[in-house]
């Protein structure tokens, strides 16, 4: 009796160690691999949603892109590689002849150095009706090169005859690369 006891006993053991082995060993390893590779395929099927929502918007982008590059235009080209000051100025000069203003003063100001773009202010004034002053300034938007307005100040004549004064002063730009040929 004591021995088929023992014999119960040893059968148990080894059947304890087969599962613990069997547990330890096959089961739980497998386990972890299931694991993660379900968290793979979450992780997979997310970024198969994204790229397919991704993808029905990419048409919004490119008729956003679209439309930047309209608004943009050629940007470089209206960066010269040349100063040309004396150039401009007098493009300036003749818009202001074509729309008739008078009392013609148009100054180059400070020269403001960039890594990339160099800038000079120039300061300008005339005098004239607003409608002239205002197709002065679309024919300064129509000028090929890239120009920013700081700051405009119209002043009534104070004889009533209709006349406005005018001071602009706005930034032209240049590309550093014609800034360093200069020296």
């Amino acid at each position: 009796m004591f021995f088929r006891e023992r014999q119960q006993i040893t059968i148990l053991i080894v059947a304890g160690v087969i599962i613990g082995g069997f547990v330890l060993f096959r089961y739980l390893p497998l386990h972890k691999r299931r694991k993660v590779v379900r968290q793979i395929r979450a992780a997979q099927a997310l970024a198969v949603t994204k790229g397919t929502a991704n993808s029905r918007q990419l048409p919004l982008f490119e008729e956003q892109v679209q439309k930047l590059q309209k608004t943009v235009g050629n940007y470089e080209a209206s960066i010269p590689a040349q100063r040309a000051l004396g150039v401009f100025l007098q493009r300036i000069n003749d818009l202001m002849n074509e729309y008739g203003l008078t009392e013609q003063v148009i100054e180059p100001d400070a020269e403001i150095r960039a890594d990339e773009l160099q800038c000079i202010q120039v300061k300008m004034q005339c005098k004239g009706q607003l409608e002239q002053l205002f197709s002065f300034y679309k024919g300064l938007r129509g000028l090929d090169r890239l120009i920013r307005i700081e700051r405009v100040k119209l002043e009534n004549d104070n004889s009533f005859s209709g006349k406005v004064s005018m001071e602009t002063k706005a930034i032209i730009y240049y590309s550093a690369e014609a800034g360093k040929d200069r020296g």
